[in-house]
């Protein structure tokens, strides 16, 4: 039997192929590569009798269409084999074809009497297709001046709005070289505090929210995320926080108070005084509780709150935070049961404010206690407890935790009592 190409019906000795076959069965990359070369044999053959679903076996494609003489790897997509490139052009001319020719050239060969046209006419044709082309050429060139500007135009406006982003973007690069920005978003005194505390929790988020005072509402908005996921990072990393920082809030030894001493308490207290110590209370919700409902209620703030006794050292740091208690303690019970007086050394002087009457306390570890005479007032001590209610102990212990990352970020300010000087640099 004589095999014939499809493309060009040619008799010509050599290999013949056939027409690829769709393998949908074979997983969807196989089923789209077989089928998308298939597609692309019958693009080459440009037949308009080859449909995709029916093509006989007998249609071959012989290989002088292929620049290796062969079709390639159905997966070498990038093979100029993959498909026929070759002899598409070689077509068979039709009878119809050749008369029509055949018609054209007879028709050029007989002389017509007076219907030549004459030189000027043709003269002007031709100046008439100069001009058209090169109108055509300055079209052209002036569409292509035009969409270049247009792109250099683009490239500029993307450059500029990625320089905006880029500052505008709550990042290290936000915030490096401004220390009004680090002050602004942190709280803390400038950018190498900052990344140093980012060195040790890896993580930017809780310190924005809890030092610049931003609400849940405004922080998911600011970050993009949702309020499930801003609250779930923000006690996360506040334990983390709590674990790696809380160390910092610690008890000085006696020489490194007194080698620190401001010269206004030397010179009224000499130096023994080791620490002041006050208590502040924050408001929280109205426990469902009714016990808890009793033991957080403040009657100095009219309201629910836990109350926290913080000492502070004669140069401003904080040395000393205990544990939350119910609003309705005293100041005298809370000192009494923190383990602050556990700390004093025999000499030690203590300045506390009204309510802390702790003479007898502080007395028994050889400490004194000095109160300001006009902050003198009668306390009344009364029986007081501690949140000891279970449905409020996580929140109680959350509470807790924000707390001493709060006075650890104090004490890596600058101090508030000794001023720097006019010539005094950031020692970090």
């Amino acid at each position: 039997m004589v095999r014939t190409c499809c493309v060009a019906r040619n008799w010509i000795m050599g290999s013949f192929h056939r027409f690829p076959s769709w393998r949908r069965r074979e997983g969807s990359h196989v089923s789209d590569i077989t089928k998308q070369r298939r597609q692309a044999w019958i693009a080459a053959v440009r037949r308009a009798d080859i449909e995709f679903r029916a093509i006989s076996s007998f249609l071959l494609v012989c290989s002088r269409h292929f620049l290796s003489g062969k079709p390639a790897y159905e997966m070498d997509v990038t093979n100029p084999d993959w498909a026929p490139t070759l002899g598409h052009d070689d077509k068979p001319v039709s009878d119809s074809d050749r008369h029509a020719r055949r018609m054209q050239q007879k028709r050029k060969r007989a002389p017509i009497a007076g219907k030549h046209p004459p030189l000027q006419k043709h003269t002007k044709l031709l100046l008439c297709d100069s001009v058209t082309e090169a109108e055509g050429q300055t079209k052209d060139c002036v569409c292509s001046q035009q969409g270049r500007a247009e792109i250099n135009r683009l490239l500029e406006e993307n450059r500029l709005l990625r320089a905006q982003l880029q500052k505008t973007e709550l990042n290290e690069t936000f915030l490096k070289d401004d220390t009004e920005k680090v002050r602004y978003y942190t709280g803390l005194h400038c950018y190498a505090v900052l990344m140093s505390l980012f060195n040790t929790v890896k993580d930017f988020l809780p310190i924005s929210k809890k030092l610049t005072g931003f609400q849940i509402p405004a922080s998911f908005h600011l970050f993009d995320v949702s309020h499930k996921t801003l609250s779930s990072v923000f006690t996360d990393t506040i334990d983390v926080l709590y674990a790696r920082l809380g160390a910092l809030v610690h008890w000085p030894e006696r020489h490194c108070l007194q080698a620190t001493m401001p010269p206004q308490f030397t010179e009224t207290f000499g130096k023994r005084v080791a620490i002041i110590v006050d208590c502040f209370e924050i408001r929280t919700e109205r426990p469902s509780n009714l016990k808890a409902r009793a033991q957080t209620y403040s009657h100095y703030k009219g309201t629910h709150t836990i109350k926290y006794l913080i000492g502070i050292t004669p140069h401003g740091a904080i040395s000393f935070i205990s544990r939350g208690w119910g609003g309705r303690a005293s100041d005298k019970h809370i000192t009494e049961r923190c383990g602050i007086l556990q700390k004093l050394l025999p000499g030690d002087v203590v300045l506390a404010d009204r309510g802390f009457d702790i003479r007898d306390a502080a007395g028994m570890m050889c400490a004194q206690v000095k109160i300001p005479a006009f902050t003198k007032v009668c306390a009344t001590s009364s029986k007081c407890y501690t949140l000891q209610c279970q449905s409020d102990y996580s929140y109680h212990v959350t509470i807790d935790k924000i707390v001493k990352v709060c006075c650890v970020f104090v004490n890596m300010c600058p101090s508030v009592v000794v001023k720097p000087g006019p010539n005094d640099t950031c020692s970090c």
